[in-house]
């Protein structure tokens, strides 16, 4: 059976006890961490569409901005350099995910998304105040720095605090952060481009403090989690953080798993070079490929360039702004759509159906536009036809956000065994920033040369993934973290790398 795996996760080991207002508040506070994330995604384009931005520190941007306002619409805002402004953030994360993954190992993860949200908080500053672009990029980079940290940390966090049968629901409380951010952004770049004097782009960026506050006070209220202190040699700590948490006494198969996985933990010295290990091979996998092909999804071309985007397509000012709202609400409802479904309906059904819904919505989007601008560039966009295409791309956002938007985060962050948890997630982090880079640099070259083809280009990709989970994803739905060995045991691809001594 084709993806399957003989692990019945309904009816697999489920540990005693119960959710706890403990568990819930540690969750809800270190699910913060996705603010900061997301109000950076959702800020950039807004900023880069300000004229008053443009015309301080990407002048040549701005000339090319009101030459096409009446001639070739694809290509108005590429730049290298306007790209690299957004790009340069991720380039960040992602070097710093390899130290985050030794911080979070070492010193636990509290103290890796502190480093995190203090990180953001001072490159915040340092863009609010930015004379020059050197000061731009320089705070720009302090923030991929905390966003290297805080997602290295976070979903790993959420995952190990969560019982098992809750898992998804609590870890796409990052999901639902990151999302309430980008909305959060969107509305405040709305507020901002109507100050007068050409200051709101400084508003926009200086206000990525407020998130970055929330979370850096937030995360010295934390525990750590009970993995943690066992993973760092606390094993009365973690008994005690473990009871805590499940507001149980009986906690001791549930202790005692933890108590195996650190005697495996103790004979791993090279934690980078065992997750290369063949009995590895399934999470490995996973981690790299997951992140990759929720980036070629294509969602943050809408994330991040969502005003540029629109403006493109000849939504002007304001309604480029407001349609960048209209996604961000979507993106926030379809993340509690999927923290309700996600442990009911299980990782793969979501994949599946995500993937299904944006196949759709790409091709029809693309379709729109080819229609209207064809491959000249040039055209008028009427209200009613630009209305279909942002009903078509919001339909595309709820389809991403239920399923690579959420289970991208979740699952890899829920796989690998405690022994080599930290590198996996880190491995995990840089492949998604890698890619995001990736993409946020090349798009606007990518639209100004694929034109609507661009569309059909992420259409494709959709293509690939979901038959990638189809086939090689088992459900990983209900099944405790310490255990999740045995899915892979049960896989009908899988198994050849899993001997019977790893079980």
């Amino acid at each position: 059976m084709a993806g399957g795996a003989i692990v019945n996760t309904a009816t697999g080991k489920q540990y005693p006890g119960k959710l706890t207002l403990y568990v819930v508040f540690t969750c809800v506070v270190a699910s913060t961490g996705g603010l900061i994330f997301g109000y950076d995604i959702g800020i950039s384009g807004g900023v880069t569409s300000m004229d008053p931005f443009l015309l301080k520190f990407f002048p040549e941007v701005y000339r090319q901005k009101q030459a096409a306002s009446k001639t070739y619409q694809y290509c108005q805002y590429e730049n290298q350099l306007l790209q690299a402004f957004t790009s340069s953030l991720y380039l960040a994360a992602l070097i710093t995910s390899f130290f985050a993954s030794a911080v979070t190992r070492i010193l636990g993860r509290k103290w890796s998304m502190l480093a995190g949200g203090f990180t953001f908080l001072v490159g915040a500053a340092l863009n609010g105040a930015a004379q020059n672009l050197a000061m731009l990029i320089v705070g720009r980079i302090l923030l991929g720095v905390g966003i290297g940290f805080t997602n290295q940390s976070v979903p790993v966090y959420l995952s190990e605090m969560a019982p098992a049968h809750l898992r998804g629901m609590l870890n796409i409380g990052f999901q639902l952060m990151l999302n309430i951010g980008i909305l959060a952004a969107a509305l405040i770049n709305y507020g901002t481009n109507k100050i007068k004097g050409g200051h709101g782009w400084r508003v926009s960026l200086a206000l990525a403090a407020v998130p970055a506050a929330i979370f850096t006070v937030g995360s010295l209220l934390l525990p750590d989690t009970p993995n943690s202190l066992m993973e760092r040699g606390h094993p009365e700590a973690s008994r005690r953080m473990l009871r805590h948490i499940r507001g149980t006494d009986n906690i001791s198969e549930e202790y005692a798993d933890l108590v195996a996985a650190r005697e495996v933990s103790k004979l791993v010295q090279h934690p980078w070079r065992n997750v290369l290990q063949r009995k590895y091979r399934a999470q490995l996998t996973m981690a790299v490929l997951i992140p990759f092909f929720q980036q070629v999804t294509g969602i943050n071309v809408i994330n991040f360039y969502a005003p540029v985007l629109f403006e493109t397509l000849g939504f002007k000012g304001d309604a480029s702004l407001l349609s960048s709202v209209m996604t961000g609400s979507v993106l926030v409802l379809g993340s509690v759509v999927s923290m309700f479904a996600v442990d009911r309906l299980g990782r793969r059904k979501l994949f599946m159906q995500g993937g299904a819904q944006m196949l759709v919505s790409q091709i029809a989007v693309g379709t729109l536009i080819a229609v209207k601008f064809g491959t000249s560039g040039l055209g008028e966009m009427p209200k009613g036809y630009g209305a279909a295409v942002v009903l078509f791309i919001c339909v595309y956002v709820a389809g991403f956000v239920w399923s690579w938007g959420a289970m991208g985060w979740l699952v890899p962050s829920e796989i690998f065994p405690l022994e080599v948890r930290s590198a996996g997630q880190s491995i995990n982090v840089s492949v998604n920033m890698l890619f995001t880079s990736i993409i946020a640099q090349a798009f606007l070259t990518m639209l100004c040369h694929m034109k609507f083809g661009l569309f059909y280009f992420f259409a494709g990709w959709v293509v690939v993934m979901t038959a990638f989970i189809v086939l090689f994803l088992p459900e990983t739905t209900n099944v405790p973290m310490e255990e999740m060995v045995l899915v892979w045991k049960g896989h009908w691809f899988w198994s050849r790398f899993v001997g019977d001594d790893d079980c």
